[in-house]
């Protein structure tokens, strides 16, 4: 199978060192993945290409690359499944953080956002007489956490972490669950509490980029969710970012979309109105797309509120069992 690759290259010695880009053309198997073409260049055509890989099994997570634009582990995509034929199969190092030799990034970022979160269970004043065992249930609610290989596809593609460097980030967050939602720690309360401030769980913007690139399946966004939700009935409720949800929720269950005009009076009241809101919601005017005064409801939005009468309800009974 003809194949070509388009690798983004960098060399931190060489003079005048840019990133560059450069195109090779290999015959392989039809069965063969990207890591199988990339230690096919190094060994046969180029052995000064830098990359990182262990396993190749789509357990050690080393071989963390973008492909195509996409975050994947190299060692488990085919190349028959990321080639159109039409232009080479573009591959460059995973995303923000910072490129040591071509397709080789410095971990220490992610490393650093995973410690934030205090990464191992907290059993301060908890002393058992014998063995704590977990019920089952707790722990299934945890497995597909700790199925995390740690590979760092989550917060290569991650868009928020693109603009802000200090979000602790999908993978970090998704580990705090894993630790938040296990019975045997004793830190939950003070863990949430740190989650909720600047930075931590009301930072996601819910783009869904992480769980689309997990290779495992982890669905770091939805474990955040979950965080908010945890932080919010834990009694955190009093931040910015609870405070939009909640809002988010309310305007929904009362007329079935969002009034856009109403949120950010109902996040911030109208007396704590943020001042930079001001050019944003100037230039949307321009633009035309400042939100109707009178916010209509939808069609049948007695629909809308039964769902809401409903989730309650389960709400309730969950609390009672």
């Amino acid at each position: 199978m003809d194949t070509s690759l388009a690798i983004k290259r960098f060399d931190p010695e060489a003079e005048n060192a840019k990133p560059y880009w450069q195109e090779f053309s290999l015959n392989l198997e039809q069965s063969a993945t990207v890591l199988d073409a990339l230690i096919m260049i190094r060994e046969e055509i180029d052995g000064s290409l830098a990359l990182r890989c262990s396993c190749r099994s789509a357990i050690c997570g080393s071989c963390a690359m973008r492909v195509n634009g996409k975050a994947v582990l190299a060692c488990k995509t085919r190349i028959e499944n990321v080639s159109d034929n039409s232009r080479p199969i573009s591959i460059e190092p995973a995303g923000i953080m910072p490129v040591i030799k071509d397709l080789v990034v410095d971990m220490d970022l992610f490393w650093n956002k995973v410690k934030e979160i205090t990464p191992w269970l907290e059993t301060e004043g908890v002393e058992p007489k014998e063995e704590y065992i977990a019920s089952n249930e707790s722990m299934v609610n945890l497995a597909s956490v700790m199925n995390c290989i740690m590979c760092g596809a989550c917060v290569s593609d991650c868009t928020v972490l693109e603009v802000d460097p200090a979000f602790i980030g999908p993978a970090a967050l998704a580990k705090a669950y894993r630790f938040v939602g296990d019975p045997r720690d004793s830190k939950n309360k003070e863990r949430l509490e740190v989650l909720d401030q600047y930075s931590g769980i009301w930072d996601c913007t819910r783009c869904m980029e992480c769980v689309e690139v997990c290779p495992k399946d982890v669905a770091p966004m939805d474990r955040i969710m979950e965080l908010r939700e945890k932080a919010i009935q834990t009694g955190f409720n009093k931040t910015t970012g609870a405070k939009h949800a909640e809002a988010f929720t309310k305007i929904i269950e009362h007329s079935g979309s969002l009034d856009e005009l109403k949120l950010p009076i109902k996040t911030f009241g109208i007396l704590n109105m943020p001042l930079n809101m001001l050019p944003v919601g100037l230039r949307a005017a321009a633009k035309g797309k400042m939100p109707p005064v009178i916010h209509p409801s939808i069609p049948e939005v007695e629909k809308v509120k039964r769902i809401f009468d409903k989730f309650e309800e389960e709400e309730i009974e969950n609390q009672e069992e």
